[in-house]
């Protein structure tokens, strides 16, 4: 997997800490403002409580993934120019962070599909969205606050349906309705090949669970249990996702993602 897509916060003038909004709930203790600076950003644009987060219930900062926007946006895009020194940037420089998030998100994801031996049929395809997508994040700010976003999550959200597919070995056809596992006890199950795209599996118990080749793809794995589960060749899982979750030494997870320091 690229390292560029993975969040570097020495690189980064602290952007998700001041652009992104939150509101008091499980993820955060307290309201902020998207553009106001978080309370516990240093000078140095880094968070002086970072090893004290889920301890004082900011799990949302826990368990985020710029998938490396942030330095991208800081270094690349503003010449290292930060948003305290140059306070005429900084309302531009926060409206394209998340838009450029997105863009590297599914970069993470396209990526991921182009090192799958099993979907050589679609490389050519992949590789000429990930070169598209590649392009657009090397716009100036103004053209990336008129692109159409939606629109190309759609094009990237087809081929990686497709990519997943065959990859599992699951036809259009035999793919079953997603049901939600909110608090759902699934340990020991087999989901071997199945999708959780975009299913809500917050606080479900996956204890032993073989979670081999699942598509992760947008699943809310907040609190859910994956101690001693087998995540291995598991499909757009993102540390975000593993960030969020509970788990243990025994949990197997793909070798690309870290198992995170909580569990």
């Amino acid at each position: 997997m690229n390292l560029a897509f993975k969040s570097d916060c020495e690189q980064c003038f602290g952007l998700c800490c001041v652009a992104l909004p939150y509101a008091i709930s499980a993820d955060f203790p307290i309201n902020k403002d998207g553009g106001v600076p978080c309370r516990h950003l240093s000078t140095d644009h880094l968070c002086h409580i970072h090893h004290e987060l889920k301890h004082k219930g900011f799990n949302g900062c826990v368990s985020y993934e710029c998938f490396g926007a942030g330095q991208y946006v800081s270094q690349k895009m503003y010449d290292g120019q930060d948003w305290r020194n140059n306070p005429e940037l900084s309302k531009e420089m926060f409206t394209v962070f998340p838009l450029t998030q997105q863009l590297h998100e599914m970069l993470w994801y396209l990526d991921q599909a182009l090192c799958l031996k099993e979907v050589e049929s679609l490389y050519s395809e992949l590789q000429n969205m990930y070169d598209e997508t590649v392009e657009l994040t090397r716009k100036s700010p103004e053209e990336i606050l008129q692109l159409d976003m939606q629109s190309h999550r759609s094009k990237v959200n087809r081929l990686l349906v497709e990519a997943s597919q065959i990859y599992r070995k699951i036809s259009r056809k035999q793919e079953k309705k997603s049901l939600e596992y909110i608090g759902a006890n699934l340990s020991g199950r087999d989901f071997k090949g199945s999708s959780f795209r975009g299913m809500l599996m917050i606080s479900a118990n996956l204890c032993h669970a073989d979670l081999r080749k699942v598509d992760f793809i947008g699943a809310d794995l907040r609190d859910a249990d994956l101690s001693h589960a087998n995540l291995d060749g598991a499909l757009f899982l993102t540390q975000s996702q593993l960030n969020s979750a509970k788990g243990n030494v025994h949990t197997k997870i793909p070798e690309f993602l870290e198992r995170p320091k909580h569990w």
